[in-house]
């Protein structure tokens, strides 16, 4: 604040977004901990967990301060190339992206029949799966919520590949990977401390909510942006009533590939 990088009306948000995100953290990491400590039948838990807290503390505090900075290096990178263009024509203050949801289907009625460990061990399986999905093909998980990711990606391409690889991945009997379903909106974004924000991600999250099982739903605005590119199939959805939107005209998306295979 004395710097004049923080001012008194961003100063809580930014305490509760640091203290959100490192509560979570350090209470897995001390769970992680804790059932090490546990393990040993020979040694006192509790003076065991804090031989343990000495030994972790000093490297995960470097190991932390190093993901920190590549992260603050990835951020600066991507808005030093958002404010050197002029021509994409955003709202001051925003930048265009497209917008992602997966969630899983029937979570609820699955996870009523599922034991503590089963339930996480599910759900680390859908983040972890996820994020590499997501990553490899340059996007960003904005935040996982249960059930559900969020991601973000530059380029509309990417998020349609993510997405659909997403839900080739639930439909592979073979795969552990659960039934998901996806919407996509392209458009101007704000964001603010880690998420975002603005019309485009609503529109995102209502695709999701109205998309079949095992389908990727999509706004006009990616299907301006996919165009005529025939590695894409895209298919006018009926209008469908939902809230805030109560016109809302979404888009089936597909590969054309699959289309192909579809009617071979």
């Amino acid at each position: 604040m004395g710097l004049g990088i923080l001012g008194e009306d961003s100063q809580a948000a930014l305490v509760r977004t640091w203290g959100r995100s490192f509560a979570r953290l350090a209470e897995w990491q001390t769970t992680l901990l804790a059932r090490v400590a546990a393990a040993d039948p020979d040694a006192n838990p509790v003076e065991r967990l804090g031989v343990l807290t000495g030994e972790v503390l000093p490297r995960v505090e470097r190991l932390q301060s190093y993901v920190w900075r590549r992260h603050l290096a990835g951020a600066s990178g991507r808005l030093m190339a958002g404010t050197e263009s002029d021509e994409t024509g955003a709202t001051a203050g925003t930048t265009p992206q497209a917008v992602c949801f997966c969630d899983i289907v029937g979570f609820t009625s699955r996870s009523r029949s599922m034991r503590d460990a089963e339930l996480v061990a599910w759900i680390e399986t859908f983040e972890a799966r996820t994020a590499e999905v997501v990553v490899d093909h340059g996007g960003r998980v904005i935040k996982n919520i249960g059930d559900e990711v969020l991601l973000v990606a530059d380029d509309p391409t990417a998020a349609a590949r993510i997405a659909l690889t997403l839900v080739a991945m639930g439909s592979d009997e073979d795969d552990p990977f659960p039934q998901v379903r996806a919407g996509i909106a392209y458009g101007d974004v704000v964001t603010r401390l880690g998420d975002v924000l603005g019309p485009t991600v609503n529109i995102a999250a209502r695709l999701t909510g109205v998309a079949r099982d095992g389908t990727v739903l999509v706004d006009d605005g990616m299907r301006e942006q996919l165009g005529d590119d025939p590695a894409w199939s895209l298919r006018r959805v009926p209008r469908t009533s939902v809230k805030g939107y109560s016109s809302l005209r979404p888009w089936a998306l597909r590969r054309r590939e699959d289309d192909g295979d579809r009617s071979g």
